[in-house]
C-alpha cells in the first residue's frame, strides 16, 4: 500500500531525474500493487524446496522470465507503454508463476494434509517468527540500501541512471544461479542437520560453492569482456550502453564472490543461524557497501565503475566474516559432546541378556548421537521414549564408557 499511494514521494527520495519522475512513479506504483504475487511465490517455492523439490521453483522462474520477456516486447516495444508497460509485464509474470505453483501444488501428493483449521495462530508461529524475522529485517534493510544506491547513481544524471537500470537487469540474471543455490542449500542442509548428518551438510556447502564458482567465472568473463554487448540487448542508446558497461565492469567480481557467500549463507540458514545471517548482512550493507558507494558517488571524477566496486568489496568482507563464523561454529560443535557427556546422569542396569540405559538429564541431540554410536557398536535399538533408551545387547560383555557416573 505504501508503494501504491506514495510512489511519487518515494521516487523523489530516490532522486529520480525530473524528466523521468513520472515514469518512475508509475513503475513503482504498478510493481507495488503486485507485491502479493512476490510474497505468494516465495512462500510456495519454499514449500516445494522443503519437500525436496527444487526443480519446480526453477520451472516457475523460467515461466515468469518467458512471460516477462514477451510482455516487455508486446507492451513496451509494441504498444509503447514505456515504464508502465515494463511494470505490467513484471507483475503479470509474477502472477503467472504463482498460478503455475498453485496448480502444481494441487496435483502434487503431499506427505501431510492441509485443513482450513491450519490457517490460524499456533505454537509453531513463534518459532517461525524467531527464524524468519532476522532474515526479513536483513532483506528489508538490504533493499533499502539498493534504493539508496539508486539515489546515489541518479545524482550523476539521466544517462547514468538509465545505464544503471540496464545493468541491473543483467545483474538480476547473473545472480539467479547463486540465489537458487542459496535457497536450495538451506533446504538440503536443514534436512541433513535434522537427520543428524552434519558431515553431509558441510559437504553440500562445499559442493554448492564449487558449482557456483564454475558458473560465476563464466558469468564474470562474459560480463567483463562483453558487457557492452549485453547492455545493447536492452537499449540502442550508445551513452546508456557505455554507462551500463561501466557499472558492470565494477560489479563483475561480484559474480565470483557471491558464489562463495550465498552457499555459506544457505548453509547457515539451514543450520538455524538466521540471526548471524542478519548480522553479517547488515555489516556488509551498512558498514561497507553504502558508505563506499556514497563516497565514490561524490568524488569529482565519480564513475559507475567505482560505484559498482562497492558490491564485490562488501561481499568479500561477508565471505571473511562467514568463514570465521564457520570455523568458530565447528570448534564449538567439536567441544560440545565432551561438555554434554559431563552433564549426563546415566543409570545402568544389567540383565541376563541386555543393558538398559536411562538418561535422566540431556537433550534429544545427545540421545540421537548415542543411539547411532550404539547401533554401530553392534547394538540393536528396542525402543525409545522421552528421555529413556532401551537397547538389546548382542555381546553380554559389551563395555562402554559413555558416562562418567554409572550406578
Amino acid at each position: 500500500m505504501v508503494l501504491v499511494f506514495f510512489a511519487r514521494l518515494i521516487s523523489s527520495l530516490m532522486q529520480a531525474p525530473a524528466e523521468a519522475l513520472d515514469l518512475t512513479a508509475s513503475y513503482v506504483r504498478i510493481c507495488g500493487s503486485g507485491i502479493f504475487f512476490i510474497v505468494a511465490y516465495n512462500m510456495l517455492s519454499a514449500l516445494f524446496r522443503g519437500l525436496g523439490d527444487s526443480r519446480s521453483p526453477l520451472i516457475f522462474v523460467l515461466v515468469a522470465c518467458i512471460v516477462n520477456v514477451i510482455g516487455d516486447l508486446v507492451l513496451v516495444a509494441g504498444f509503447h507503454l514505456d515504464a508502465a508497460g515494463a511494470a505490467i509485464a513484471t507483475v503479470a509474470a509474477q502472477a503467472v508463476s504463482v498460478i503455475c505453483a498453485i496448480a502444481m501444488l494441487l496435483k502434487k501428493e503431499l506427505p501431510f494434509k492441509i485443513h482450513r483449521s491450519d490457517f490460524k495462530l499456533n505454537p509453531q508461529c513463534k518459532k517461525f517468527l524467531g527464524i524468519g524475522l532476522p532474515l526479513a529485517l536483513q532483506e528489508f534493510l538490504t533493499q533499502l540500501s539498493f534504493l539508496a544506491l539508486c539515489a546515489f547513481v541518479n545524482r550523476l544524471g539521466l544517462e547514468a541512471s538509465s545505464g544503471y537500470g540496464v545493468a541491473c537487469k543483467i545483474v538480476n540474471f547473473a545472480m539467479l544461479i547463486p540465489s537458487s543455490l542459496m535457497q536450495s542449500m538451506a533446504s538440503f542442509v536443514s534436512q541433513n542437520v535434522g537427520a543428524g548428518n552434519k558431515k553431509r551438510a558441510e559437504q553440500s556447502m562445499l559442493t554448492g560453492i564449487g558449482i557456483g564458482l564454475v558458473f560465476g567465472c563464466v558469468v564474470f568473463a562474459l560480463v567483463w569482456c562483453k558487457g557492452d554487448v549485453l547492455s545493447g540487448l536492452f537499449t540502442a542508446d550508445a551513452a546508456v550502453i557505455a554507462n551500463g558497461y561501466a557499472y558492470l565492469k565494477g560489479f563483475a567480481p561480484e559474480t565470483i564472490a557471491t558464489a562463495i557467500l550465498f552457499s555459506m549463507v544457505g548453509y547457515f540458514n539451514g543450520n538455524d543461524k538466521t540471526l548471524w545471517v542478519m548480522v553479517q548482512g547488515l555489516v556488509q550493507t551498512l558498514l561497507v557497501r553504502l558508505p563506499m558507494a556514497y563516497i565514490m558517488s561524490i568524488q569529482p571524477n565519480a564513475s559507475l565503475t567505482k560505484i559498482g566496486l562497492a558490491a564485490p568489496i562488501s561481499t568479500a568482507v561477508g565471505v571473511v566474516l562467514n568463514i570465521g563464523f564457520f570455523l568458530y561454529l565447528n570448534k564449538k560443535l567439536r567441544n560440545k559432546p565432551e561438555q554434554e557427556n559431563k552433564k549426563q546422569k546415566v543409570r545402568l542396569s544389567i540383565l541376563p541378556e541386555s543393558l538398559t540405559f536411562s538418561v535422566t538429564q540431556g537433550n534429544a541431540g545427545y540421545l540421537e548421537e548415542k543411539r547411532i554410536f550404539w547401533i554401530k557398536s553392534g547394538l540393536e535399538l528396542e525402543n525409545r521414549r522421552d528421555g529413556d533408551v532401551s537397547l538389546a545387547v548382542i555381546r553380554p560383555d559389551y563395555y562402554t564408557d559413555i558416562a562418567p557416573a554409572v550406578h
